[in-house]
């Protein structure tokens, strides 16, 4: 069953479909906001917010086949309202996040698929990444996760960033180059980071 089609039955009351719409995406939800806030906490409770928000917006969207970038840019207002209101909190300020716990829905993939050996490099390296794109500035950040880890096409991250698509590409093209960067800084060789689209 398509999104679309889900949409069309949660706006007809199905809970059902909405409870497939949650198990298809708060995973993806989920590690979308932990790239860009490294807080499992947070990333889980905003994940839940951008679902209910999807829910109790079900009439606004128009089943035209576009739902991920309609539910991605829900998910982005509501991390860029976090943002805004934690950088205004002095308290949230001092205190320091949580290291990033093993959910990553891509690490459980490899655990599968894997060797010992390559297991922990894979998993090593996607630390790392993460690691290194706090680094990163946030819109360039944005657009490499909604890109890398939703699979969301670049006309896609461009609508829910509201940019025009050449500026989505540069964004991505200079995450891609900052992060292959700080990866030789650190000895490693990023092959799938430098491509072109």
């Amino acid at each position: 069953m398509t999104d679309d089609e889900l949409m069309i039955l949660i706006q007809s009351g199905t809970v059902e479909a909405f409870n497939t719409l949650v198990a298809k995406y708060q995973g993806m939800l989920i590690g979308f906001f932990m790239r860009n806030t490294r807080d499992l906490q947070l990333s889980e409770d905003l994940a839940q917010e951008t679902l209910l928000k999807v829910y109790n917006q079900a009439w606004d969207y128009l089943p035209l086949g576009r739902f991920r970038g309609w539910m991605f840019r829900i998910a982005r207002n509501l991390l860029i309202d976090n943002v805004r209101k934690r950088s205004n909190d002095a308290l949230v300020q001092a205190v320091k996040r949580q290291p990033r716990e093993e959910s990553d829905v891509m690490a459980r993939i490899s655990e599968d698929i894997l060797g010992p050996d390559e297991r922990v490099q894979n998993q090593e390296f996607s630390s790392l990444i993460d690691e290194l794109l706090a680094e990163i500035p946030e819109d360039q950040r944005q657009t490499f996760t909604l890109h890398h880890y939703t699979g969301l096409s670049l006309p896609e991250v461009s609508e829910i960033m509201e940019i025009p698509l050449a500026t989505s590409k540069s964004r991505l093209r200079l995450a891609r180059e900052k992060l292959a960067e700080k990866l030789r800084a650190r000895g490693f060789v990023p092959p799938k980071l430098v491509g072109s689209e």
